[in-house]
């Protein structure tokens, strides 16, 4: 299921890349190419380049790679269909589905996003310039949130009215109970979901709006905050209210701060850490982890991350393995949150975020801190409690790291707290080396590849701009690495098409590092493929190198590795003398390339020459 092929490949040909790119990096040509900042990762030097011609980009900074669809996946993360979508709207074509159910379920979803968004804007006139809003205004003012933030978040205000909305908007029944805006009474009338409420409209990373948080004014209802019920766009497991306004901060930063309270998030901005998401009535879970790994590499949590209890504790350290990510803790001042913490004292909370400890760090020195170290049993006290957290972590060097700690604050003989830990963990620990799993990455990071021999890469280079002219002085026995003879290939089957070479490299469905796991989830960014990841490279570089020339240097360092292999396979033979005649030849056609009259006569004699036993070994 999936949209038609030909749309894509339609759009993929009339959404102009760099005018695409152009809205978030500001390019300058450069030959046949365009470059600037990577909006991927921080730097001052430009090393994102990108192909117009063949629609791709590469950045030779950090890696990214890929076509215009990718770009928008990438930086406005988006599932597959998503940045289609988005692409298609702004080039005006209407897309058609594979899948008739699926086309249906995209036009409803947009129905409810569209009641959704009806909504918000009815509750923010409502809060801006009800008479009955009045109170609701005060509460925000006393909370210190401006004119400016009600306006930037969308705040509004639900009347204490049992229909106020579903009069205002005349909804179908079931769009209005869908979008999660009311129900159906027992009469078959429509009953508002939020009544005498401060709303705050909650959105997806996209910015399209999918629910609400309504918080009740002081003293008028025990349930502080209701939230939208979950449904078909509202799933309080996975949303994280304010993503759409901070990951561009979250991205720069590499860093991202969950808290509790959608104030929290308001008052981050407000003392400019932009990059602030909070749950929405929920735990943190896998899910929002997941999201936010696609942004970040770090997660510093702003509450009490006692209060998630030692039960938590596991699944972090798993989440920290399984999606490489470091979680810290916020060091908060005892009794305040975020919220209130950036309108009375608006540099302790910086600090706490800026002075943040890793998640089990912050567990130690809360048992630390309460601990009594003034006498033997108040620290051998601490000291246990302390080895209770250190042995919940899965690595054995940072549980050494921190019994370490905890020897020194309590003065015990850290051999004495190891045979502790090892009493408590029996069967051993489950931390260990650093493993190499099947794609040939250590601890999670892909060792780097050596690098291509600089004539291959300009010949690759040259290849994809002028194919015609470059492709019959070639073959493959000029190229040593075997990712540029294959990219060599690929481009010869396809006459120099770098899109239907990609094609040709991309892994058959469900054959990815990284398949889809459904529609919404759409295919891979790019497989990282050695041989497709070199193909993008030289795609979008720019060469100021002569045809002939690099022809000249690909047959002369050939032939030097041919004469090299002689040499050593004479020094290993019972009769060398087997090897001299053609150690004869290519040493004089080597000389005579630097020959203006005789150097083309010994280029074709080289290349035969080395076709032929490259065709012999093969």
């Amino acid at each position: 299921m999936g949209i038609v092929d030909e749309d894509i490949a339609t759009l993929r040909e009339r959404a102009d890349i760099v005018s695409v790119i152009g809205e978030h990096v500001q390019l300058r040509r450069v030959g046949r190419r365009w470059q600037g900042l990577c909006p991927f990762h921080a730097e001052k030097s430009p090393s994102f380049s990108v192909n117009r011609e063949d629609g791709l980009y590469y950045c030779f900074g950090c890696g990214a790679k890929g076509d215009v669809i990718t770009f928008i996946r990438e930086i406005e993360h988006l599932d597959f269909v998503g940045a289609v979508e988005k692409l298609a709207a702004t080039a005006g074509m209407t897309l058609r589905y594979t899948d008739v159910a699926e086309s249906e379920g995209r036009r409803r979803r947009s129905k409810l996003h569209d009641a959704v968004e009806r909504a918000v804007d009815f509750y923010h006139r409502r809060l801006l310039n009800g008479a009955d809003a009045g109170p609701a205004r005060a509460y925000l003012r006393s909370r210190g949130v401006t004119g400016d933030e009600v306006r930037t978040y969308k705040l509004g205000w639900a009347p204490q009215s049992w229909d106020a909305l579903a009069k205002a908007l005349r909804l179908p029944d079931d769009v209005f109970v869908e979008a999660g805006l009311g129900r159906l009474n027992n009469w078959g009338g429509q009953t508002d979901a939020f009544r005498g409420r401060i709303m705050f409209p909650i959105f997806d990373a996209g910015g399209k709006p999918v629910g609400f948080g309504g918080r009740a004014m002081p003293g008028e209802d025990p349930r502080k905050y209701i939230n939208s019920p979950d449904g078909v766009l509202y799933h309080k497991s996975r949303v994280l209210y304010g993503l759409h306004w901070a990951k561009g901060d979250i991205v720069a930063a590499d860093e991202a701060i969950v808290c509790e309270g959608y104030t929290d998030v308001i008052g981050f901005a407000a003392v400019g850490m932009n990059r602030a998401v909070a749950t929405c009535g929920t735990a943190l879970t896998e899910d929002h982890v997941r999201t936010l790994r696609s942004f970040a590499r770090r997660v510093v949590l702003a509450f009490d991350a006692d209060a998630a209890g030692q039960h938590a504790a596991e699944r972090i350290y798993a989440w920290e393995r399984q999606f490489e990510l470091d979680v810290a803790v916020a060091r908060l001042p005892a009794g305040s949150d975020p919220g209130d913490l950036a309108r009375s004292d608006p540099e302790a909370l910086r600090r706490a975020v800026n002075d943040a400890l890793p998640f089990l760090g912050f567990r130690v020195q809360r048992v630390l801190d309460a601990g009594r170290l003034d006498t033997p049993e108040g620290r051998a006290q601490t000291a246990e409690a302390a080895m209770v957290v250190i042995s919940e972590h899965p690595s054995e060097l940072v549980r050494d790291e921190y019994l370490m700690t905890v020897a020194s604050r309590t003065r015990l003989d850290p051999d004495r707290l190891r045979s502790m830990s090892r009493g408590r963990r029996s069967g051993g620990g489950r931390g260990g080396p650093a493993a190499t799993d099947a794609r040939g990455a250590v601890g999670g990071r892909r060792l780097e590849r050596a690098s291509v021999p600089g004539p291959e890469r300009e010949a690759l280079r040259l290849l994809v701009a002028d194919f015609a002219s470059l492709a019959p002085a070639l073959h493959p026995c000029l190229f040593s690495d075997e990712r540029a003879r294959a990219v060599y290939e690929v481009l010869q089957r396809h006459d120099g098409s770098v899109r239907a070479a990609l094609d040709d490299l991309a892994p058959p469905p469900g054959q990815g590092d990284d398949p889809p796991a459904s529609l919404e989830a759409g295919p891979p960014a790019g497989v990282d493929d050695p041989v497709a990841d070199l193909l993008r490279q030289v795609a979008t570089e720019q060469s100021g190198a002569e045809t002939d020339d690099v022809v000249a240097r690909l047959v002369e360092a050939a032939a030097q590795r041919a004469i090299d292999a002689l040499r050593y396979g004479a020094s290993h033979a019972d009769d060398p003398l087997v090897y001299a005649a053609d150690l004869v030849d290519l040493k004089r056609w080597s000389e005579e390339l630097r020959d203006p009259d005789a150097g083309s006569a010994a280029l074709s004699s080289l290349l035969v020459w080395l076709a032929d036993r490259f065709e012999e070994t093969a």
